[in-house]
């Protein structure tokens, strides 16, 4: 008969460590949180030490009914929730649930669930920590404070429905003000010169570096006709030839920025989907007759510490299965990038290395083995040795100019050989091989390229970069991430356009009441010196009283200013050409979740709502009569169909081209990837490439 009832937040996670832990325990789950403060008033007693006024979430009625007579059968009770401050909030709410003492040893944390893992972690339990507590409250209260006391202001002045947060408004300004640097951004033209040459029946590329012993920068095309003129028809000579060995340092193994920013950018994952597959890794996968494991160590953390248990491993690992060249033969330290960083759990990282992703795939679905693999990957690699580059640097004298030409090899692939970290900008780095080249060398030209630039804004944020600038100014933490880029686009206040953040009407008009009224809660620097003295509280070096007023003192007195001051804005709809087909209004155009959609003008009284078409140009394959449109679906992904559905059902998630293909004649489509843009055939193996847009030039 069990004698101890041991609480965790998920079924999931109950159903793997309660195989671990056997008869003599019974293991339940809390569902997550079990008391919060009230959605219908704010909550906190600010006048009394901003004591908080929790009550019971609605609908946990059966679920605590459950575990109070669970917690009758047996003699003690362990709370298991997630090693974070939110886990430890959960454990203590609980606690006072089911009237267990907090000083009592009843507290119990793994970083990661594994059968050992969760043995060790029940052999020395531990009261709770009301550091912990007291820092998860003080973020809670700081942003109900923020929340309830701000956005009635908004509904009154602005628009009913509207809110405002303490993280989230910080984002929202990022996306503005990377906006507002795109539109004042003034192009400059620029120019290159490639010389395709050839030596010894070897192709390579050099590009223009200098002219008369000075590096020149092409400003127009009148300075690329003076380089031109000053080459002549000479020769190109080799004049200095430099080789060099160098070290390529694999990636540090991940953390929740980098871990959502690097899946974001070779997976297409959101940020939310990122925590919610990595959720499952974490909490456990069927692994068949070795039964339920957690897959990877707890995800939430912003430490690139490793055990040295699992170092250990990995290096054997890697000896074993590329060779002893492959491994250091020092354990690898990664400095932490944030200095304010917290160490308390590991990098994120697979529990055990000889869990191969191959071996894992048959277990894990599609997502889960994508990610995981991406785990793997890059913690395996970040315990290998350097990559080593022979590098190549061949100036060539054409009369009075000087082409370069830059090569690099892979002389030996280290970490190379399982995984290079990606970029944002979605470019792939390739090998440059040059010839075997020595001074006063030759080269025969083959063609001489002159082309136009002009140099190109910031680009908006993605959420990788998005979630990289949160992290580099130092908002935010690991566990909210994923939440704010949810809320600001649910909140109206930012849309997508081709995965990309741009700031709607409705968010600039409140971010600049805001930074009015409120420009502290803007102020990145002062948000991060706040998530500053919540990890004090957490450090118990902090009094989480004192921390919000402190905050509270200066944020009352601008709420008084801004009740007064503040003026009424009326947000007016844009008006477009089309009729309501149902009560004879103009249809106004309004933002939803997934961009901009039509709706009646007389709504409430009639609620006709239509998507806005946008024709491709392209007639349909199908039908030969109807116009291809762009739609979205429920999800908000984008395909295309036939304008004349039903009668008509060709649908494309790709984007049709109207071009015939070559071989068969079918049409062609678009094909994205984070490489570029190929047109595919739909019928046949037909593919090719689509080469970049240039910029009108005059022949030289």
């Amino acid at each position: 008969m069990a004698d101890s009832l041991v609480i965790v937040e998920s079924p999931a996670k109950a159903k793997t460590i309660g195989k671990y832990l056997g008869s003599k325990f019974i293991v339940k789950a809390s569902m997550g949180h079990i008391r919060d403060l009230p959605k219908s008033q704010i909550g906190v007693e600010v006048e009394n030490d901003f004591n908080p006024k929790y009550i019971t979430i609605r609908g946990k009625g059966s679920i605590l009914k459950e575990l109070k007579d669970a917690r009758k059968k047996v003699k003690k009770v362990y709370l298991a929730a997630d090693p974070d401050r939110e886990g430890e909030a959960i454990a203590w709410h609980l606690a006072h649930y089911l009237e267990i003492n907090e000083t009592d040893s009843c507290r119990v944390v793994f970083n990661e669930i594994t059968k050992q893992a969760v043995k060790d972690a029940f052999k020395t339990p531990r009261p709770i920590n009301m550091d912990l507590v007291n820092a998860q409250q003080a973020r809670r209260i700081l942003d109900r404070l923020v929340g309830y006391k701000i956005s009635p202001l908004l509904w009154k002045k602005v628009k009913k429905g509207l809110s405002a947060g303490r993280v989230q408004s910080v984002a929202v300004k990022l996306i503005i003000d990377r906006e507002n640097e795109i539109d004042a951004f003034i192009p400059e033209e620029y120019w290159s010169i490639t010389a395709q040459l050839k030596h010894n029946n070897a192709s390579f590329e050099a590009k223009f570096h200098s002219l008369n012993g000075e590096k020149r920068e092409l400003g127009s095309n009148q300075d690329v006709q003076e380089v031109l003129q000053a080459m002549g028809s000479s020769e190109f000579t080799v004049a200095e030839v430099k080789e060099k060995e160098r070290l390529r340092n694999p990636a540090p193994p991940f953390i929740t920025s980098s871990l959502q920013q690097e899946a974001a950018r070779k997976l297409g994952f959101r940020a939310s989907k990122t925590m919610s597959v990595a959720q499952q890794l974490y909490e456990g996968v069927e692994l068949g007759k070795e039964g339920t494991v957690g897959l990877i160590t707890y995800m939430r953390t912003d430490s690139t510490r490793i055990s040295p248990v699992a170092q250990e491993e990995a290096k054997s690992y890697i000896e074993q299965k590329y060779g002893a060249s492959f491994a250091p033969a020092e354990f690898r330290v990664y400095v932490k990038k944030n200095s304010n960083a917290q160490d308390a759990h590991e990098a994120i990282r697979p529990t055990s290395v000889l869990r191969d992703p191959e071996s894992m795939k048959e277990f894990c679905s599609r997502d889960q083995f994508r990610l995981y693999k991406l785990i793997w990957d890059r913690f395996v690699a970040s315990q290998m040795t350097s990559a080593v580059l022979d590098t190549m640097t061949v100036d060539l004298t054409v009369g009075a100019a000087v082409f370069r030409a830059v090569g690099s090899k892979v002389k030996f692939q280290g970490f190379m050989k399982i995984y290079v970290e990606g970029n944002d900008d979605g470019a792939t780095e390739e090998e440059k091989f040059l010839p075997p080249l020595a001074v006063h060398d030759i080269a025969t030209r083959e063609s001489l390229d002159p082309k136009q630039h002009f140099t190109q804004p910031p680009p908006r944020y993605s959420e990788a970069r998005l979630v990289r600038m949160m992290e580099e100014v130092g908002i935010g933490r690991p566990s909210t991430y994923a939440p704010t880029l949810e809320t600001i686009q649910k909140r109206g206040y930012v849309a997508m356009d081709e995965k990309k953040f741009i700031p709607t009407e409705l968010g600039t008009l409140v971010i600049q009441m805001m930074e009015e009224f409120f420009p502290e809660i803007l102020d990145a620097e002062f948000t991060a010196h706040m998530e500053d003295d919540l990890d004090h509280v957490e450090d118990g070096k902090e009094d989480w009283v004192k921390v919000l007023a402190n905050f509270y003192d200066s944020f009352e007195k601008r709420l008084e200013v801004a009740e007064e001051e503040m003026k009424e804005v009326e947000i007016q709809d844009e008006v477009s050409d089309e009729i309501c087909e149902k009560c004879g209004r103009h249809l106004v155009y309004k933002l939803g979740r997934f961009g901009k959609f039509l709706a009646c003008s007389g709504f409430p009284e009639c609620r006709n709502t239509k998507p806005i078409v946008k024709d491709i140009g392209v007639v349909c394959p199908k039908c030969e009569e109807g116009k291809i449109i762009e739609r979205r679906s429920k999800k908000g992904r984008i395909f295309y169909g036939c304008d004349h559905y039903p009668g008509c059902d060709y649908v494309s998630w790709d984007k049709p081209t109207g071009k015939p293909c070559p071989q068969c004649n079918s049409m062609l489509v678009e094909k994205r990837n984070k490489n570029g843009v190929r047109l595919q055939c739909t019928q046949c193996d037909y593919n090719e490439e689509v080469p970049e847009e240039q910029e009108p030039l005059e022949e030289v």
